[in-house]
């Protein structure tokens, strides 16, 4: 294993009375540290946050900064993409269990006997893959340019894309490229929505639009007034007038949505076998104010990754810097 995320986390007590927004600034100042939220952690860690966003949209933020220490607060892929960019840094993840489903739905040494397979193929594989995936892809995208990388190819060039098969399908709907290769991954999140709920939910709320990720499978997709990343969801809302909106993704983002756009109404769309009214990714949400203010004083869980695996991911990703220039 070439990535170590290294152990030690001391999960002592903390004073309940501790006023913890308050520590983890003041260790922040002290240890020169910056601290990242992806938009889908809950409210109260986004709140703490220097930088609230997508994951590599963070990660590049973070290496222009010239803070010494990076904690980010999201899931493990994140954390390691932003050993890749910045390998002089020393980059902390909250918890040791907050995976990624999609991720992990594409160990790299599967992927490269599937590779293998298709020896004339380039590989496109989303952000939300693991440093060692990234390290046998030839361009990675996001969800906002994954359409745009895939049309950068020359149609003759035979494609591979990885590891989300919803997202895989939106881009061949787009670009026409009927033949690429797509890897059968999925995020538990976005494949547990449902026509049904979202039709429901427009019954309810004539006047709402709907919007939604395109990692959801394609019949939601077909419900949707907006598709595009989280970070588009956001901008959408800024240039439409709209008061209602139905947002198909993970329920982080609403927190988000409500602060910039007070006067609209942000309905999340509910799981298929859920009354919870929402749809969380459990592993987002293991991170919390307590476990940020321990991991930044005794600077533990480490990322730590390997040179060449660490240098091949990083060209994977400078290939899609260039190519949505």
């Amino acid at each position: 294993m070439r990535v170590d995320i290294r152990k030690g986390f001391v999960d002592e007590p903390v004073d309940p009375e501790l006023d913890l927004p308050k520590e983890i600034e003041r260790l922040k100042k002290e240890k020169k540290a910056v601290i990242l939220a992806h938009y889908y952690t809950t409210g109260e860690v986004q709140d703490i946050a220097d930088f609230v966003g997508d994951s590599l949209a963070l990660s590049q933020q973070a290496a222009r900064t010239d803070a010494e220490i990076i904690l980010f607060a999201g899931v493990h892929f994140m954390a390691e993409t932003a050993k890749v960019l910045s390998p002089g840094k020393k980059v902390l993840i909250p918890d040791l269990n907050a995976g990624c489903s999609l991720a992990e739905s594409c160990p790299a040494d599967r992927f490269a006997a599937f590779r293998a397979a298709y020896p004339d193929h380039k590989v496109v594989a989303y952000v939300n893959t693991t440093v060692e995936m990234k390290a046998l892809t030839d361009v990675t995208c996001t969800s906002s340019n994954a359409v745009q990388i895939v049309r950068s190819f020359p149609k003759e060039q035979k494609l591979i894309f990885a590891p989300d098969r919803n997202l895989g399908n939106y881009i061949k709907s787009v670009t026409g490229r009927e033949d690429m290769v797509l890897w059968d991954g999925a995020c538990h999140v976005h494949e547990e929505f449902s026509v049904e709920r979202i039709a429901e939910l427009k019954r309810e709320h004539p006047r709402a639009k709907v919007l939604a990720h395109p990692e959801c499978k394609a019949p939601v997709l077909l419900l949707a007034d907006f598709v595009g990343s989280t970070a588009a969801l956001l901008n959408f809302c800024g240039r439409d007038d709209a008061r209602e909106y139905i947002v198909v993704t993970e329920s982080g983002i609403l927190h988000k949505m409500r602060r910039q756009y007070p006067d609209r109404t942000f309905i999340p769309a509910p799981p298929t076998d859920s009354s919870c009214g929402c749809n969380d990714c459990a592993f987002m949400k293991l991170v919390n104010l307590r476990k940020i203010y321990l991991t930044l004083k005794y600077e533990l869980p480490e990322v730590v990754i390997d040179e060449e695996v660490r240098s091949r991911a990083e060209r994977s990703i400078r290939a899609m810097l260039e190519l949505s220039e």
